[in-house]
């Protein structure tokens, strides 16, 4: 996904939600701060997204233009509609939300999530695929160590979860 198409989506998915915020929480955030990022940052063609004032419209995104609608079949890419409760982030995450606006979201606002939110994120939901995001994200110098270390400590985790993201920040900082 391009920085172009994430904002066509959080364009699309404020028209069709009535709202005038949308926030990203998925993958595809990264753009918000690095419009630049990795390639392999970029490979999902999906941006999770809900509506900051108006989350239970969710669904109508996901219907409007979701995985297998018109949306996606026309442009290649779709925005999936979740809720606020997707991911575990940190305390504080929201008044790190990255800004995302252009002459393309017409007046929409995109929020993005803060690199260090997100890797938390990744690492807390711990799927391969979240891991190596995370992996490619510090390697790159995108995220930092230390400061995942300190949003870990304000993240709410059940203790065994968070003795595996422990681990996995650890394995970060090894470099692998």
């Amino acid at each position: 996904m391009t920085r172009s198409q994430l904002e066509h989506i959080i364009r699309a998915a404020g028209t069709i939600a009535d709202d005038t915020d949308i926030v990203v929480i998925g993958s595809q955030a990264i753009l918000g701060q690095f419009p630049d990022a990795p390639p392999n940052l970029l490979v999902s063609m999906e941006a999770d997204v809900y509506p900051r004032n108006k989350p239970e419209r969710s669904d109508l995104i996901d219907a409007s233009i979701g995985e297998g609608s018109p949306f996606e079949r026309t442009f290649g890419y779709y925005g999936y509609g979740v809720g606020p409760e997707t991911a575990i982030l940190p305390s504080g995450w929201e008044e790190r939300l990255v800004l995302v606006e252009s002459s393309n979201t017409l007046g929409i606002r995109g929020w993005c999530l803060e690199v260090h939110d997100l890797t938390i994120s990744k690492l807390a939901a711990g799927r391969d695929k979240d891991l190596e995001f995370a992996a490619v994200a510090a390697g790159a110098g995108m995220a930092d160590t230390h400061i995942l270390r300190a949003r870990l400590a304000r993240t709410p985790l059940r203790p065994e979860l968070e003795k595996a993201v422990v681990g996995r920040v650890s394995r970060l900082e090894r470099g692998g």
